[in-house]
């Protein structure tokens, strides 16, 4: 990340109002921060250019979806295809994209090639997402799983 935007206070500032309140509006949020509204649109709209802010989303319980079971997953990959056009990586990173049950895949370092956040409804669901979908990736060698007994911390909020 060498063409990193220079982030002054009032930046800083704009960036944890909005991770706080992503709905609350430039009047409010420049009063916030001390500045006019219009100069707070301005400075709203150069972090959105420069890729600080990449969107705005709802933030959706699981549990109150149904979605009550959260499993981390350890996947180790075959490291040699035998179409030899794709590596498996690309192969599985391709895959992991088309399903809605991974909230979150992370390349590793170590042992384990990639981390799944995994959000499903129960045991069932879980199981056949491992046993339908993911270990009849032909790039996948093995998997190990955590399952989440209780979210001790979650935050989307970075410490800017």
């Amino acid at each position: 990340m060498t063409n990193n935007l220079k982030l002054d206070a009032l930046d800083r500032r704009i960036l944890a109002a909005l991770q706080a309140d992503g709905r609350i509006t430039y009047d409010d949020l420049a009063a916030r921060v001390g500045l006019s509204a219009s100069a707070t649109l301005r400075r709203v709209k150069r972090l959105e250019d420069a890729g600080v802010i990449t969107g705005y989303v709802a933030l959706v319980s699981a549990a109150r979806v149904g979605l009550g079971l959260t499993a981390y997953i350890n996947v180790h990959m075959e490291k040699r295809s035998d179409t030899g056009k794709r590596s498996p990586m690309d192969d599985f990173s391709a895959a992991v994209q088309t399903w809605p049950e991974v909230a979150e895949c992370v390349s590793l370092t170590g042992e384990m090639d990639y981390l799944l956040r995994v959000v499903v409804s129960d045991m069932d669901h879980y199981s056949r997402f491992v046993m339908d979908t993911l270990l009849r990736h032909p790039s996948v060698k093995d998997v190990r799983t955590s399952f989440v007994l209780n979210h001790v911390k979650a935050t989307t909020v970075l410490p800017v």
